[in-house]
């Protein structure tokens, strides 16, 4: 299973300043996802053409079977990241969208802001996450149960978690 993780900020593109989603995306792979898998990261800077292509790169060209963006998903003018998923998806899933808010609004009132969602590209699950570390712990925490059936039913790969740290859910049988 090959899987991609999108830090998508102008200023971290530039050197500005570190980047911290991509890598607490990673970190938290690293300690639920249980079977092997191969991380290919990048930093790219906001912009529907930027994202459009870094995301057609990774489904198409390096065929990841899960993509994970991080930034770009709140209301100022440069968040453009839900923008160029939805222009390179064949199939919206705004379950994950809705489920990301609730979770996070449990813990901030202006998770209302953000406009997470998720998609499919063929053979790829893509998932925006927002840019703040602890943010993508609770929505990654909040939807990746069902990141693995999805794989399953879109013949990206199989990936499992420790059930010890989080349960995938699969119907019996999968």
């Amino acid at each position: 299973m090959r899987i991609a993780i999108i830090s998508v900020s102008d200023r971290a593109s530039r050197g500005i300043y570190e980047d911290r989603g991509g890598p607490a995306i990673a970190a938290w792979l690293n300690r639920v996802v249980s079977s092997p898998y191969e991380l290919e990261t990048s930093v790219i800077a906001d912009g529907i053409e930027s994202v459009s292509a870094a995301l057609i790169a990774a489904c198409d060209t390096a065929a990841a079977g899960l993509v994970l963006t991080t930034g770009g998903t709140g209301p100022a003018p440069r968040d453009l990241t839900v923008e160029a998923t939805r222009a390179v998806i064949g199939k919206e899933l705004p379950g994950f969208g809705e489920v990301m808010r609730q979770a996070s609004l449990r813990e901030v009132p202006t998770a209302i802001l953000s406009r997470q969602t998720a998609g499919i590209r063929s053979r790829s699950l893509i998932v925006n996450l927002p840019g703040k570390p602890s943010a993508i712990e609770t929505c990654l925490e909040a939807v990746f149960p069902a990141i693995p059936y999805c794989l399953d039913l879109i013949d990206a790969g199989r990936i499992e978690t420790d059930p010890a740290i989080l349960t995938s859910f699969r119907p019996k049988g999968s």
